[in-house]
């Protein structure tokens, strides 16, 4: 089965394991991929659910790692491949000197990324009205597994340890939209400042579109190398209604920020995050990633996986055929517009590890 065609499958359908504890603990709750494990797949490094609805129904099943470290990917009893599992990284075992645990403030995500969520709060979560449906930034801090403000200092700290003990490549900051026109563009700034001060790593940071472009030019000088700033639905009536409240700031302010962001950052630096599988049609995310891309925005488009204990759980996740119809004609639009993921300096499109994207791209290079 080729590359792309497996990760689609596995990435919208998931995986079961015969040995849960196969690599690091997997993401549960909270922001970004959540219920998934990283495993690799041809030498690609990808986030595969594990603990969602789909997941548990799903066809592929990865047998015990042998003593190579490696699994057998089974469908329907049948080999289809092999995977293997990055390990658990060393700065997990650390803590700060007030005794927080190093992986409260920061985890690994794919296989050389640094990722936090600043602000584990957001201004929407907690109304019904107001909150995005797909949204689980709350649930690992109700669990304990994260603290609700990750210092500078803290960061800095982790960011340090992280790429001195596992050679970590860059770093992805988001955040919980907090009050203020700023929409956390500020806490990026006093987050990328210490880490920048303590350890020379690409970051990128995500936000939503600040009200004052001004905040763009702040975030660069900070040090900031990408910017993030996601769309997840790409039309006004999916954004309503899976998002209330950050549809209230509408698709024509983002696409205005976007123009403000790409002479600060650069072409490709910039990026937006599209969730396949909420109810835009597949030319809907198409057309809309060609505005983007003509821009200079890169349209990094993964599959929706919807999960435990948010509104969408029952939601299902998109068919590997539709991902296929989105991203074989994206990647050619991508690679035309010059705006491949491996030019990215930091962040989720260079990560690559929530969608299958990357690899079409390299398809479509061959």
């Amino acid at each position: 089965m080729p590359a792309e065609v497996l990760i689609n499958e596995l990435q919208t359908r998931g995986i079961r394991l015969v040995d849960p504890k196969a690599g690091h603990e997997a993401r549960r709750g909270g922001a970004g991929p959540t219920d998934h494990k990283a495993l690799t797949v041809d030498g690609v490094t990808v986030m595969v659910p594990v603990h969602t609805a789909p997941a548990f129904e799903s066809p592929f099943l990865a047998d015990a790692p042998g003593s190579d470290g490696k699994s057998n990917v089974l469908k329907k009893g049948n080999k289809i491949g092999t995977i293997s599992f990055p390990g658990r990284p060393k700065f997990y075992d650390l803590e700060t000197s007030d005794g927080v645990p190093y992986h409260q403030i920061a985890t690994l995500h794919g296989r050389d990324v640094l990722a936090t969520t600043v602000l584990q709060t957001c201004i929407r979560y907690q109304s019904r009205t107001k909150t995005c449906q797909f949204c689980a930034i709350g649930q690992s801090l109700a669990a304990g597994r994260t603290i609700a403000h990750k210092t500078p200092e803290q960061l800095a700290e982790v960011a340090r340890a992280a790429v001195e003990l596992d050679d970590i490549k860059h770093m992805v900051l988001t955040t919980g939209t907090p009050k203020g026109p700023d929409r956390g563009a500020a806490v990026m700034v006093e987050s990328v400042k210490a880490i920048k001060a303590a350890v020379d790593i690409p970051v990128q940071a995500q936000c939503e579109p600040p009200e004052d472009d001004i905040w763009h030019s702040r975030m660069k000088e900070a040090g900031v190398d990408a910017l993030g700033m996601h769309l997840e639905a790409v039309t006004p009536d999916v954004r309503k209604r899976i998002m209330p409240g950050k549809a209230q700031v509408g698709l024509e302010k983002y696409f205005d920020s976007f123009r403000a962001a790409v002479p600060v950052f650069g072409r490709g630096q910039v990026s937006t995050y599209i969730l396949a599988g909420l109810g835009d049609t597949a030319d809907a995310i198409l057309k809309t990633s060609q505005k983007l891309i003509e821009i200079g925005v890169y349209p990094f488009v993964v599959p929706f996986v919807p999960v435990t204990g948010t509104p969408l759980e029952s939601h299902p996740a998109p068919s590997a055929e539709f991902m296929d119809s989105i991203l074989r004609p994206l990647s050619k639009m991508v690679v035309d517009g010059g705006l491949r993921a491996e030019d990215i300096k930091a962040g989720c499109g260079r990560c690559g590890a929530c969608s299958a994207l990357s690899v079409y791209e390299k398809l479509q290079v061959r």
